[in-house]
């Protein structure tokens, strides 16, 4: 037997033993997007604690319900964030400005994160340096699978889903718009990934500039996804964890102006895509249906007695 340097004994002839490193947990930080729910809020930075994140961030959009005062005083390692009602999308930049973490969670205050699912979704990017935003599985709080990864619809599935969706969710080309036809079991590169819970490649979200925030509310989500891929960055539904979203927080309140935000949303994101070549000529068709799905939407909403707005 002879000695190493490090004083310990190995057969002659043969090398030592490396040690083996320690396994590093990739760097996750979460941002959690607040107006005017506070007890959401609470309630989802209570899941966080055990979810692995390395940093969380409550970033309040102009709140005037003591949010962030509760956020203190229950949670005091919560950095805090206020900022007057931006929307989700300045806010969320604002939220990712004060972390250093590779990877950042972006959410909505009314999702609910299992033990360990940040530090997968970290972990996810973190192997997977191509890709630029990641989304876990979604669940309704009574464990209904959520359709948070969905497809670029064409002009005749836009206008399809637009006319029938409402009333007849099963019709093809809302099954195609939203993916609803593929179990959502596996791992599967996607167009667009829901806000309520998406997963960045911090490098990706930079590249890019972040989320738009001449998105006040909705679209804001696709159009990242959009400018993400056409950089090159991979977009990815990966249930490599669940979270749980209950829909509804401050949208529910004010119906019908989130239905026309909606429509607005919708209407500058076609504003871009279309904004070239021969596709520019449908853009009055576009704007004519838009019109209509807000006024269908309406009246749906109020003879359903629904209490959000539906994409």
């Amino acid at each position: 037997m002879t000695a190493d340097p490090s004083g310990a004994t190995t057969a002659a002839g043969s090398k030592p033993a490396v040690p083996a490193e320690p396994v590093r947990r990739a760097g996750v930080a979460v941002v959690v997007v607040n107006h005017n729910t506070r007890d959401d809020l609470l309630t989802c930075l209570g899941t966080l604690r055990d979810a692995g994140a390395d940093k969380v961030v409550a970033v309040d959009s102009g709140s005037s319900d003591g949010s962030l005062d509760a956020v203190a005083a229950a949670f005091p390692e919560v950095t805090r964030v206020a900022l007057a009602n931006v929307g989700f999308g300045q806010a969320a930049n604002a939220g990712v400005a004060v972390t250093s973490s590779p990877a950042v969670v972006l959410a909505n205050a009314d999702t609910r994160f299992p033990p360990g699912s940040a530090a997968a979704m970290g972990a996810y990017l973190a192997a997977h340096p191509d890709v630029g935003a990641m989304g876990p599985m979604v669940r309704f709080p009574d464990g209904r699978l959520q359709m948070s990864a969905r497809a670029f619809p064409s002009i005749g599935q836009a206008v399809g889903h637009a006319l029938v969706g409402l009333w007849h969710p099963a019709n093809r080309w809302t099954r195609a718009y939203r993916l609803t036809d593929w179990d959502h079991a596996s791992e599967r590169d996607v167009d667009w990934l829901s806000g309520c819970c998406i997963a960045v490649n911090r490098t990706a979200f930079d590249a890019v500039g972040g989320f738009d925030p001449a998105y006040f509310m909705f679209v804001e989500d696709v159009d990242l996804c959009d400018r993400l891929g056409k950089a090159g960055w991979r977009v990815v539904f990966a249930p490599v964890a669940e979270v749980v979203h209950a829909i509804g927080g401050s949208v529910s309140r004010r119906r019908f102006r989130m239905v026309v935000e909606h429509a607005r949303s919708l209407d500058r994101f076609f504003a871009r895509r279309y904004a070239t070549g021969p596709r520019r000529l449908v853009r009055p068709l576009i704007r004519l249906g838009l019109a209509g799905w807000v006024v269908a939407a309406m009246a749906w909403s109020v003879l359903r007695g629904q209490t959000h707005a539906h994409g």
